[in-house]
Parts: C-alpha cells; structure tokens; sequence
C-alpha cells in the first residue's frame, strides 16, 4: 500500500525517542474517552475500532516512549454512540486524576473539556476547534487543550462536487448525517452553498442511533436519491457496511468521507487518514506526558486528501464512472 501522509499545521517534531525520562518515571495514567462504539461485550476491542484507533493511538504513544503495561497505564471509557452519557464517563475519568486525557470525536472532547480546565486533553476528529470553542487558535492552542483534526468544512463541498463528476446525470443526493457531531452543521452549509452551482438538490437525512438506519435508508428509497453522501463519523463508521449494503443494493452511488467504507465494499471516497490521526494524537499524549504543554502544541490538519474509487463495486453493481476521474483518482481497488 502506499504510503499516506498526515503533515502538521506548523512544523514540528513528528517522532521521539523511547527515552530515559520515559522509562524511569513513575507509571503515568491516560484517560481515554471514546463516543463511538468499538469495545465487545467480552471486554475485547473490535477489529475495525482496533486498526482504526486503539493500535495506532499506541503506536504513537511508543513514538513518544511510552508503552502500555509497562509505563504507562489506559482507563478507557466509552459512550457506544450515545452522546448523553459522555459527560459522566469524562468525569469518572478526571476523578482518577489521569495525567493526560485523549477525547475522540466532537462529543467527547466537549464532555472533557467541561470536566477539567486543569487535566491536559488531546482531541482527536474535534472538527473546526477554533469555531467550537476548544481553542483559541490552530497555531498556538492556549490552555489545556490540543489535538489533530481530520476536517476541514469545506472538504464537503469538494466531495459533493467530485460525486457530481463521477456521475454527471446525479441530480438529488441524499446527505445522511449525525446531527450529534457539530461540525457536520458547518459542512452542510459548505453543501447547501455548493449544491446550486453544482445542479443537485440535496435531502438532508438525519441519524441519531444505528435503530434509526432503517427509516433513514426508507426515506432516501422513497424521496428516489440517485445519489448518497455519507459524513464520515464514529457512528457511521460503526454501521459502515449496512450503509454499504444499502446504497450497492439500490445501485445509488455513493462518495463517503473516509477510504474504510471503500475497504468494505463502498464506490467511491474523499478524504484523510483516520489512522495517521489517532497515530499523531497519541504521539501528542506522549509529548505532553513527557513534558510539553499542550498550551503550545499546534493543532493539526492534513494537508493531502486522497480520492479511492473501488472499481469493483462499480463494476458488480453497474456504476458507469467518468473516465477523467479515474484518471485522476489517487488509489483504484480492483
């Protein structure tokens, strides 16, 4: 596979050595706050939650010189989709007076940063953080709070643009979105602005919980979308390949916010490295247990934005792609 590319805001050191300050310090605990589903009832992780965040989020915290189980110990909690309980499993964990907290997705990392003005947090997929009030600015965060992003709003309106090029004839694209997620607020302005100019009229499709798939997929069926964006968001993520299913089955082609959906089966997506990020936000957690303030670690963005198409969904389910974007296309799965 080739390799990606996940580059910072401002320029910064991206690997630490397992040092000697690391390994004779006392046990560190980090508090890791989850809104997505992700743990099995046997205690385990599952698989996709695993190569998407766990491993890569250890993977990065090795990079700073930190390893699980031996100086470094993880409390993980998670809200399994359900936003509402967030606030109390960020407060258990501030109870046990973590060193450093990790907040992943939007949700999570409000909920952290209503429990502690002091506990330093690293947010991983918080969307436009300066807008939502995390920090004060990308360059130079100020409090306790730092961490990398996947998105930037405007990417939405590329997305919506490049399914449009994909398939010229689209003209109603339902747009299914987790209205739990903040940031899906600014990219759907970014689509409502793009839609005209691009000739689609767009069905705003809104989902809570995965029991409210079912009447989002009958209410696309029944409004005849020929055509499916899908926000890219731990909730959606979990129900990746039921939504999948749903758009090859009725032959609607879809773009999807993240290469995972195409893994699984989907046609087509734009979008960043989900793993690069949590890598680097556990590299963040590290840097910070070993003494950087997260008041002067800059938020980071990608940089690069792949389009994947899997020509195999297409060909099985009769979507005809445009040959200039093929051509252009980053990765093809064959």
């Amino acid at each position: 596979m080739r390799r990606r590319e996940f580059m910072t805001l401002l320029c910064g050191s991206a690997l630490y050595p397992l040092t000697a300050r690391a390994q004779q310090s006392r046990i560190r605990r980090i508090g890791y706050l989850d809104y997505g589903a992700g743990i099995l009832p046997s205690g385990g992780f599952a698989p996709f939650h695993d190569n998407y965040r766990r491993k890569p989020f250890l993977e990065g915290l090795r990079e700073s010189g930190w390893v699980e189980g031996q100086n470094v110990t993880i409390d993980r909690r998670f809200a399994a989709g359900q936003a509402d309980r967030l606030p109390a499993l960020a407060a258990e964990l501030v109870a046990l007076n973590v060193d450093a907290l990790l907040a992943a997705a939007t949700p999570a990392a409000k909920a952290a940063q209503n429990a502690t003005k002091r506990i330093p947090i690293v947010m991983a997929d918080p969307g436009d953080a300066v807008h939502l009030g995390f920090v004060s600015s990308l360059a130079r965060p100020g409090g306790n709070i730092t961490g990398v992003t996947s998105l930037a709003p405007e990417v939405a309106a590329k997305r919506i643009a490049l399914l449009k090029e994909a398939f010229p004839k689209t003209a109603r694209v339902a747009v299914l979105w987790n209205s739990a997620i903040p940031p899906a607020e600014l990219a759907l302005n970014e689509l409502r602005a793009a839609a005209p100019m691009l000739g689609i009229d767009l069905q705003f499709v809104e989902v809570t919980g995965p029991p409210g798939f079912a009447d989002a997929f009958a209410a696309i069926t029944r409004d005849s979308a020929d055509g499916l964006f899908v926000f890219p968001d731990p909730l959606t993520f979990g129900n990746r390949e039921s939504i999948v299913g749903f758009a090859n089955k009725n032959s609607i082609p879809a773009m999807f916010g993240a290469r995972e959906f195409v893994e699984v089966g989907g046609l087509m997506s734009y979008g960043s490295d989900y793993p690069a990020m949590f890598r680097r936000a556990g590299n963040y957690v590290g840097r910070i247990l070993n003494g950087e303030s997260p008041a002067e670690l800059p938020i980071e963005q990608p940089t690069k934005f792949e389009l994947i198409i899997n020509l195999k969904t297409a060909r099985a389910f009769g979507f005809d792609i445009a040959p200039t974007l093929l051509a252009r296309t980053d990765e093809v799965i064959e």
